[in-house]
């Protein structure tokens, strides 16, 4: 997993790339700590990431968590088909507040 941070006066935005799994789960945990340490406002772009499972997910929740919790905003962006995939799964949507956008089912005869 890569994490790419950048800055632009009082928002910060984090890129994640590569997989969001259980064997980066702790890294991204403490990249996302880190950065929210200061009360900036974050936008976290999951457009890159190409794997994602439950460690992963519950990595982005604890941040936002951790980001209610101390008052900075932290938006998630671009997800990428497997996070969105796994937030379908999980019915996160509503929790996580940020928005989706989904792309069309494919139009298929009956």
């Amino acid at each position: 997993m890569e994490v790419i941070q950048e800055q632009s006066g009082d928002k910060c935005c984090l890129h994640l790339r590569g997989d969001c799994n259980i064997y980066h789960a702790a890294e991204l945990r403490t990249v996302l700590m880190e950065a929210l340490r200061t009360p900036v406002s974050f936008d976290v772009d999951l457009s890159g990431v190409t794997e994602i499972d439950t460690a992963g997910i519950q990595v982005l929740m604890a941040a936002k968590n951790h980001a209610r919790a101390h008052g900075v905003e932290l938006r998630l962006l671009g997800h990428s088909p497997p996070v969105l995939e796994l937030i379908e799964i999980y019915d996160l949507a509503a929790w996580l507040g940020d928005p989706l956008i989904v792309a069309a089912a494919p139009n298929h005869p009956a």
